[in-house]
């Protein structure tokens, strides 16, 4: 069965939602979505590919699902899409009042403290999605990588063709980091608390004799702290942010270390 080449119809011709066939195939997406058959964005020959029509295929799930309640005393939700479930089978903690959507894939060794994954995501084997932090959808988390409390991922949909967000394996992400617009944060990185990427954010490495510039990307092994640039506007000059790449992650640095371990070696602590 050519899955994308349906999705691909019913994108450009609504009216093919009507079929039950049609309906039962985007159905069977989402089923694959959910159990990590197939996913958002992929690493190939070394560069991450956007399977543009898996996302078709989520936003074209909504309007074939109906609104029902959901009812997990004493509470309620109301919603199209049901709750994730089966997370003893698959080797999954979760502490409440976490919550993942069905159709985000969560592999076996994942913890999620009271924390919110939503449809499209995938996140790898050994991650901590710690309190509050939310996964938005079809991010991409690596393995072992640990997103701290109130950390903010962003989620995408449209337009089709965009990245998502990208964290890679063996990251640590600190407190109330912030990374959306299909910002990409490469393995091993460390960023410290209130980091912000954006796809236009200034990521500025200062460790040589002159900055080096780039945008919507965190290399891997850097270390990275908040900060600021002056720039100049009609009304004068002001400060705006952006993030600061202080060091690279030493060999001597553990995979686990602690964001304070990692930000010590620089004499600094966030």
């Amino acid at each position: 069965m050519n899955y994308r080449k349906t999705v691909e119809e019913a994108w450009e011709n609504r009216d093919l939602l009507k079929n039950q066939e049609v309906r039962e195939l985007i159905f069977e997406v989402i089923d694959q979505l959910d159990r990590g058959v197939i996913r958002v964005a992929e690493k190939i020959d070394k560069q991450w590919l956007v399977n543009d029509w898996i996302k078709k295929a989520v936003i074209l799930y909504f309007p074939i699902r109906q609104m029902e309640t959901i009812e997990l005393p004493p509470f309620e939700f109301h919603d199209k899409i049901p709750l994730k479930s089966g997370y003893k089978e698959k080797g999954i903690r979760v502490v409440p009042h976490a919550i993942a959507r069905y159709g985000a894939y969560i592999s076996k060794g994942v913890i999620l403290m009271p924390s919110y994954v939503n449809i499209g995501a995938y996140v790898e084997e050994g991650t901590m999605v710690d309190t509050w932090a939310t996964v938005g959808s079809c991010a991409q988390i690596g393995k072992n990588v640990h997103i701290s409390g109130g950390v903010g991922i962003g989620g995408v949909l449209e337009p089709v063709q965009a990245a998502p967000v990208i964290i890679e394996d063996n990251c640590f992400i600190g407190s109330r980091c912030i990374i959306v617009e299909g910002a990409r944060i490469e393995a091993e990185a460390v960023l410290g608390a209130n980091v912000v990427i954006t796809k236009s954010t200034r990521v500025i490495d200062v460790t040589g004799s002159s900055p080096v510039e780039m945008k919507g990307l965190v290399p891997t092994r850097s270390v990275v702290i908040p900060g600021s640039y002056n720039k100049n506007f009609p009304s004068g000059d002001y400060q705006v942010p952006c993030a600061l790449i202080i060091g690279k992650r030493k060999p001597s640095t553990d995979l686990k270390t602690s964001l304070n371990d990692a930000l010590r070696e620089y004499n600094l602590a966030v």
